[in-house]
């Protein structure tokens, strides 16, 4: 969909675009109340500020939605595609690397008792990887601050999918 018909939507049909992108309701409701957008990237540059911070159930609720880096998300639904093709870089077939992004995963979920996030679309398995073992060694409290980041990038990538200028 252009930027023209994602404007001219009604407001519930916006939502179901935007919502797939990232599963805040507060942030959905930001980013298609802010229409009409004169230009994608006024919609992206609104999309990765509003609603900010997100509050610690907001980012919780929202890591329920992405499957461990390394595991190919399940069912039919559109963040499920999304996830699929954002980590396709990952090959499932490449056992050492499987392996270690299980045990990456593992350590990550036993330090901060959630899924491991990163924006994956365009990045190698290695750079995950990397990305991976140097976060193990962050507090809570900055990784917080980086996984709303992501969180956000992640977002942004998919509503540019989604609404092209």
């Amino acid at each position: 969909m252009n930027l023209e018909e994602f404007n001219a939507l009604s407001r519930e049909d916006a939502i179901a675009v935007v919502r797939p992108a990232l599963d805040i309701q507060r942030w959905i409701e930001a980013v298609v109340d802010a229409r009409p957008y004169g230009s994608a990237g006024d919609l992206s540059e609104t999309a990765g500020t509003v609603a900010h911070p997100f509050s610690a159930e907001e980012l919780e609720s929202a890591l329920a939605h992405h499957p461990r880096i390394g595991e190919k998300a399940k069912g039919d639904s559109k963040e499920a595609a999304l996830s699929r093709n954002e980590q396709s870089a990952v090959d499932p077939n490449d056992r050492e690397v499987q392996d270690a992004l299980a045990s990456g995963n593992a350590a990550y979920d036993a330090k901060f008792g959630r899924v491991f996030l990163i924006r994956a679309a365009g990045r190698s398995a290695q750079d995950i990887l990397a990305a991976l073992n140097e976060r193990l060694g962050n507090t809570p409290e900055e990784e917080d601050i980086i996984v709303a980041d992501q969180l956000r990038q992640i977002a942004v990538l998919r509503l540019e999918g989604a609404v092209q200028a």
